[in-house]
């Protein structure tokens, strides 16, 4: 497969149903912030725990299937889309995790070990994506279930980071007001 087209020379890009659009569309901006929180979730690993390590590397490929849900405004039947089992599934990760951490008390401030501080970063992210989704469905169908993962992932990426940083020593700080 070659890398290069230069079809999106003059910037447009293809969706999954080839057709054209601009690459400014809300479609590609929504697809193009998951692509993006996929990276930088891939920047936090290893995290230094396979637990946390294969959850994120099973979100990886939930964010691969979320991509593809939002490049084609017209799936088929056997075309991969996010479903409520792909929500249930984050949702149980969520559910481990905080049952290792103790209960949030207050806010906190972002940051913490590397890898901690790299998934808060990609928290962020993830729900840029999930804003530029909700956007993109005021206007064009989209899968609900899309965006109601896109929510939950960004819970779960809090909790991951919590996690890790407890796991690394690293002491939560809450913000002076």
């Amino acid at each position: 497969m070659k890398i290069y087209t230069g079809r999106g020379d003059e910037g447009m890009t293809d969706l999954r149903d080839m057709s054209r659009v601009s690459k400014t569309s809300p479609r590609i901006e929504a697809y193009g912030t998951v692509d993006e929180a996929n990276a930088l979730i891939g920047t936090a690993c290893p995290t230094g725990y396979d637990d946390v390590d294969e959850t994120l590397e099973t979100v990886q490929n939930h964010l691969h299937i979320v991509q593809a849900d939002f490049a084609n405004p017209d799936p088929d039947e056997d075309d991969p889309v996010i479903t409520e089992s792909h929500v249930v599934e984050i949702e149980a990760a969520i559910d481990d995790a905080e049952a290792e951490l103790d209960p949030l008390t207050s806010f906190i401030l972002p940051g913490g070990s590397e890898a901690g501080a790299t998934l808060h970063h990609a928290r962020a992210v993830v729900r840029r994506a999930e804003r530029r989704a909700v956007e993109l469905a005021a206007d064009e169908p989209v899968n609900a279930e899309a965006i109601r993962y896109l929510n939950r992932l960004s819970d779960a990426l809090f909790v991951f980071g919590r996690l890790v940083n407890a796991r690394d020593g690293v002491p939560e700080e809450s913000p002076s007001y």
